[in-house]
């Protein structure tokens, strides 16, 4: 979580409020979680126990990273992953066409809506 918000946001601290979404899983609700969330300023929001849509929706986007990127490149380590995600990620949401989307990036789904 403080990986991701100083990434994100350049700071320890969101300026201001953002839901972390995550399953039920046992890290994911302890105490000290729900503390550091506190901490940085996110809202924890869970999926809904055996919730199979939202179960599918994320198995969906891990296997579209996987199909998509992952299997298309050289990847000797985990590090070299780590590094790659962001970049995956990012393109994920900006360029590649999403067939729900009539074949455009969410982001530009979204910048065509409003």
């Amino acid at each position: 979580m403080v990986t991701a918000v100083e990434r994100r946001f350049g700071t320890t601290k969101v300026p201001h409020a953002v839901e972390w979404l995550s399953d039920n899983g046992s890290a994911y609700i302890a105490k000290d979680t729900a503390d550091t969330a506190r901490a940085l300023g996110l809202i924890l929001l869970f999926t809904p126990v055996r919730s199979p849509e939202s179960n599918g929706m994320s198995e969906a986007f891990v296997k579209t990273l996987k199909r998509d990127y992952a299997s298309i490149t050289v990847l000797p380590d985990a590090a070299t992953i780590l590094a790659l995600l962001p970049d995956w990620i990012e393109d994920y949401c900006e360029v590649h066409p999403h067939s729900g989307l009539k074949f455009r990036s969410p982001r530009e789904f979204i910048r065509l809506r409003a």
